[in-house]
């Protein structure tokens, strides 16, 4: 039986997938995105966190076995209002062992898969068939940015979009816009050419940066260090989106 690091469990979440849905927050993540608002999901390991409502520890290990339990008593209602259950992070493929031994446990459930896109072709295929639908995030498609800004290596994403082309599961792809980084006519327009053909895809969601992503570092005694201008606007390009016919909007 698998084990696995949970960091929050949110119920009647209304805004991680269609209908009412519980998300799973997983723990560890192997990118570094300088604007993460998630900084309890980067650590696999148990963090302190300490707020003026007081200090608790953040990360919780389940078998496969509990969470599925869990998950499944909350069936009947999420079915009932179309929803399902959502596994989130942090980023899924760092466990994703966990996430597809729970997943085979539960009822006949609605499963989306929010993920970077950032593991192994194979844990990513694996995976991703056995889910109903995939967020993907496409931060940036260009080497030398990714890099500098989420530390990792832009190629991995890239070969597990490639992969979408082979699926029959449905696709949102969801850009987050950070000023003078991913906002860019550039790198929307490669996005764009990249995922058009994607059988699957529904929409693009654009996700304006805002200033209170670096707000938890300090409850965690981390450093926030965004790496840009935080107070430029984010701009919104889809012209690109619209010349291949591709559903956007804004969240």
């Amino acid at each position: 039986m698998k084990t696995g690091m949970v960091f929050d469990i949110k119920e009647f979440a209304v805004h991680d997938g269609p209908g009412i849905r519980t998300t799973v927050f997983l723990k560890g993540c192997a990118l570094r995105c300088s604007w993460c608002h998630n900084p309890e999901g980067l650590s696999s390991e148990p963090q302190l966190l300490r707020s003026p409502a007081g200090e608790r520890l953040v990360g919780k290990r389940y078998t496969s076995s509990e969470l599925a339990e869990l998950l499944n008593r909350q069936a009947s209602i999420l079915s009932e209002n179309g929803g399902g259950v959502t596994f989130s992070g942090g980023e899924p493929l760092f466990q994703s062992d966990f996430v597809m031994d729970t997943i085979a446990q539960l009822y006949s459930l609605h499963i989306l898969l929010d993920t970077s896109g950032y593991g192994s072709a194979a844990n990513f295929m694996r995976l991703a068939k056995c889910v109903d639908m995939l967020y993907f995030d496409i931060k940036s498609l260009d080497a030398g940015i990714f890099r500098e800004y989420c530390g990792g290596d832009v190629g991995v994403v890239l070969q597990n979009l490639r992969q979408l082309r082979s699926l029959d599961v449905q696709v949102v792809i969801r850009v987050p816009l950070i000023p003078s980084v991913t906002d860019t006519v550039q790198n929307v327009t490669a996005i764009a050419q990249t995922i058009y053909d994607i059988p699957g895809l529904l929409r693009v969601d654009l996700l304006p940066y805002h200033r209170l992503a670096g707000a938890k570092y300090p409850l965690l005694d981390l450093e926030y260090r965004p790496g840009f201008d935080e107070n430029q606007i984010p701009q919104i390009f889809a012209a690109p989106f619209d010349a291949h016919g591709i559903p956007w909007r804004v969240l």
